[in-house]
């Protein structure tokens, strides 16, 4: 009886019309993407691997005079020199104002400057009190270089290292990033107040050495806790909409709509804006995809959610705009505001010069 009853159910799910899917079109109605010219990417990061070390107040320096041992400053100390002289540090230190002091031409600033250049003013000095001097200088001690280490890192703060080192050496002085709560597509290297252009998760998660940068004294590494992402939302008529701003994500996610409602945009009947031409901008590191979004579309069930990544930059036209240089013009007095909080595909491509 119970395989009669199993039968009839199956001939009877076969009997049914098949159900059909109906498929949702993308919201997208235009997609373009952008990688920073390399001469702006360079100029951005500064040194490479292989650049020659710049000194620093706290680094220790061999110089040696050939000929005169009475103007040279030793890696060691002399034969026979009693046990203060050994106990003191060996080696001429640049001092916190970053210069030194040597016989005869008293003090020199050196910090900022590599140990060639250093050894071609040294001997132009001497040359005043020394015939066709030749002059040694050698890097014994790196004591100038410190990182800043804030974040998801299990021991951040200040770190010290002996010689340059590249990011991904840098981030071990940390210990671990705790992955499941970082946000490495929001992580940054921040210099002199400007990020770099790394991509943290290209390097971490995909091993890309091409993002492992190499870092300079008093970098500042962040990698900020998931908690911590948001996007920014701008536009409409200023009269009558209000004024955006940073939006963050819920558990994780955030859609457009979502963006929307949550800034205010789109939600009350005195709006006014072209919700069915929203511009998105879409960087990390040195990479940047532009979207036009029809949100109207989505509204009305016609098409596809769209969903936002961290740091997504969302514009609401007044009008509609022939192109994305239009949109750019009308965008950047916006992001002029929270330049600092931007990644830096935009930071540097269109805010550099503001």
């Amino acid at each position: 009886m119970f395989v009669a009853l199993v039968c009839m159910s199956l001939s009877q799910a076969c009997s049914r019309p098949p159900v059909s899917v109906k498929s949702i079109p993308s919201a997208v109605v235009s997609r373009r993407s952008e990688v920073l010219d390399p001469a702006l990417l360079n100029e951005a990061v500064g040194e490479r691997e292989g650049d020659a070390y710049r000194l620093g107040a706290g680094d220790l320096l061999l110089v040696a005079v050939y000929g005169h041992p009475e103007l040279s400053i030793l890696p060691f100390p002399p034969l026979g020199a009693d046990s203060s002289v050994m106990s003191r540090p060996a080696g001429l230190l640049v001092d916190n104002d970053g210069t030194v002091q040597l016989p005869l031409i008293n003090s020199v600033k050196v910090a900022g400057l590599t140990a060639a250049q250093v050894r071609d003013l040294l001997e132009s000095r001497l040359s005043e009190y020394v015939k066709d001097p030749k002059v040694a200088v050698q890097l014994l001690f790196a004591g100038n270089i410190r990182y800043y280490l804030l974040g998801q890192f299990t021991n951040p703060g200040l770190k010290y290292s002996d010689r340059p080192l590249g990011l991904l050496e840098a981030l071990t002085l940390g210990g671990s990033i705790n992955l499941p709560a970082a946000s490495l597509r929001s992580a940054y290297v921040a210099r002199r107040g400007k990020k770099l252009p790394v991509d943290f998760r290209r390097l971490i998660l995909e091993g890309d050495l091409m993002q492992n940068v190499r870092l300079k004294s008093g970098d500042v590494v962040v990698v900020p806790d998931r908690q911590t992402e948001q996007v920014f939302v701008f536009g409409g008529v200023p009269a009558s909409n209000p004024s955006g701003g940073a939006v963050p994500f819920v558990n994780g996610h955030l859609s457009l709509l979502q963006a929307l409602a949550l800034a205010g945009f789109g939600m009350a009947e005195h709006f006014q804006g072209r919700l069915s031409d929203v511009h998105v901008i879409r960087s990390e590191a040195d990479r940047g995809e532009f979207f036009i979004v029809d949100a109207n579309a989505i509204m009305e069930g016609e098409a596809a959610p769209f969903e936002l990544a961290p740091g997504d930059i969302v514009y609401v036209p007044v009008t509609a705009l022939a192109n994305w240089d239009m949109a750019l013009n009308a965008i950047i007095p916006f992001l002029d505001a929270v330049s600092g909080v931007l990644q830096p595909f935009v930071q540097i491509k269109y805010l550099s010069g503001h």
